[in-house]
Order: C-alpha cells, then sequence, then structure tokens
C-alpha cells in the first residue's frame, strides 16, 4: 500500500512584491477618488449651491477614479507573481 503524504501549501508567499506595488496604487487611486467626491465645506450651510454639489468633479470624475482603482486591485490580487 501506499501512503498518502498530506497537501500542503507552496512554500512560497500568496503575492509578489510587484503585486503588493500594484495593491498600493489602487487604494492610492480610489483614495484621490473619495477626496475629490468629498469637496469642500460650504461657506454658509443654509445655503444650497447647486454647482458645487452637482460639479463635473463630484459626479463624474472622482467615481471613474474609484472604479479604476477598483480595477487595479482585482488585477493586483489576480497577477501571478513571477519566479525566479
Amino acid at each position: 500500500m501506499s501512503e498518502k503524504k498530506p497537501a500542503t501549501a507552496p512554500s512560497g508567499a500568496l503575492f509578489g512584491k510587484e503585486n503588493y506595488k500594484w495593491m498600493i496604487i489602487g487604494i492610492a487611486v480610489m483614495a484621490l477618488g473619495f477626496f475629490l467626491m468629498s469637496g469642500g465645506k460650504s461657506e454658509d450651510a443654509n445655503v444650497f449651491k447647486k454647482e458645487e454639489v452637482y460639479s463635473t468633479m463630484r459626479i463624474t470624475v472622482a467615481p471613474i477614479l474609484i472604479l479604476l482603482g477598483l480595477g487595479i486591485e482585482v488585477f493586483a490580487i489576480f497577477r501571478k507573481p513571477k519566479s525566479n
């Protein structure tokens, strides 16, 4: 009878240095998108300024940056580390 050896995990790290670099880039892009979406504070809380709330930066550019950052994160996770 042959004995089965228990399955072991590969002895390398799950992610390589390049994967972590891409993850940090993705987090930075998402953080920039959230920062741009938040905008600044209003001078008078009782006055509604439509052009500030519905600006192109807040409703178009910021969400695109957040989705781009999420795409970079997916790329970083699925990218195979280079083996030497």
